[in-house]
């Protein structure tokens, strides 16, 4: 059980570091949401996983299950959506105000660094185009 366990931490942190590392605003909100959820097993698991036992201890029980961790991964996956919902908000109004979304692109630079060259287009005001 133990092993299934830290294999799906492992896994659910890989995949998440990986879709962070891209450089597309939607991937980068699944790998966040990935990294949530590794975190929240995680936190559930280190209150040792205990089958068919009460959460609280009672006379006549052999052992308790820990309520702490399941009240941690409780307010964890509150926050998570809440921060997914602004997340995918902020990222939602940067692909309108930019119509891409992709994370490090000249446009969101201020046309800096080596994808704006020296005969970089700039779209001017009026629907003129121009060169640097």
């Amino acid at each position: 059980m133990e092993f299934l366990v830290a294999s799906a931490i492992g896994a659910l942190t890989a995949t998440g570091t990986y879709l962070v590392l891209r450089q597309r605003t939607f991937p980068a909100i699944i790998g966040t949401s990935l990294l949530s959820y590794a975190v929240n097993i995680f936190l559930f698991a280190s209150g040792r996983l205990a089958v068919n036992r009460p959460p609280i201890l009672l006379d006549d029980a052999a052992g308790y299950s820990d309520p702490l961790p399941q009240a941690l991964v409780l307010t964890a996956i509150v926050i998570s959506f809440g921060m997914t919902a602004v997340v995918v908000v902020i990222a939602l109004a940067a692909y309108l105000s930019a119509t891409d979304d992709r994370i490090d692109t000249a446009e969101t630079r201020g046309a800096t660094g080596p994808a704006a060259g020296a005969d970089a287009a700039i779209d001017l005001p009026g629907g003129r185009g121009g060169r640097r």
